[in-house]
């Protein structure tokens, strides 16, 4: 019985330590995208002033603390933000355009462009997000980005690596939108 006990108790904590969590949202330690399966690779939280927006963590097929090698990586990615406060999509979706648009010359953003407007409208036609709002921007190499919003996949897939990169750098680009939450991402703690 003692063994049992110890068992259980060892099982537990294992479990504690394999989950990640902030501000008081849990990420698993790993999950799934398409057929491949995916490690936390980081998690941060997105404030802005004093205000909490948004826990997030950045899922890889293999954990790297290097933005390049990261936004080179083959294989699926999944971008998981958990809201924290009430959004109106607008404003989610302005910071995401704008996001992209820092870590961007006019000549990339032309080629994103269309694809861009295409998930921002998606984003809009989801509704407005509220606190708890769960969020998956998901990389699959055989489709593209998918949009997956409190489980319901959004929109169609968008295809081309480059547009999901340029969601990547909105949090890991040269212009991180918050840089504390980029060196979280990358699994790097202060």
């Amino acid at each position: 019985m003692k063994h049992l006990l110890a068992a259980a108790i060892a099982a537990l904590f294992f479990n504690l330590a394999a989950a990640v969590e902030v501000a008081g949202v849990k990420f698993d330690d790993k999950t799934r995208v398409g057929p491949g399966e995916l490690v936390v690779n980081g998690a941060g939280l997105r404030k802005k002033a004093v205000f909490k927006v948004y826990a997030m963590a950045l899922y890889l097929p293999e954990k790297s603390g290097d933005a390049a090698a990261v936004l080179a990586a083959k294989g699926g990615k999944r971008i998981s933000i958990s809201l924290l406060r009430d959004l109106s999509a607008q404003q989610f979706v302005e910071a995401l355009q704008e996001g992209v648009a820092n870590n961007h010359s006019e000549a990339e953003m032309a080629s994103l462009k269309d694809r861009l407007k295409q998930f921002s409208d998606t984003l809009l036609a989801a509704g407005e997000p509220k606190t708890g709002t769960s969020v998956f921007i998901d990389w699959l190499p055989e489709t593209g980005t998918r949009l997956t919003v409190n489980g319901q996949v959004k929109g169609k897939d968008l295809a081309g690596d480059d547009f999901y990169k340029a969601l990547l750098k909105i949090w890991l680009g040269n212009k991180p939108v918050q840089d504390d939450l980029k060196q979280a991402l990358l699994g790097k703690t202060s």
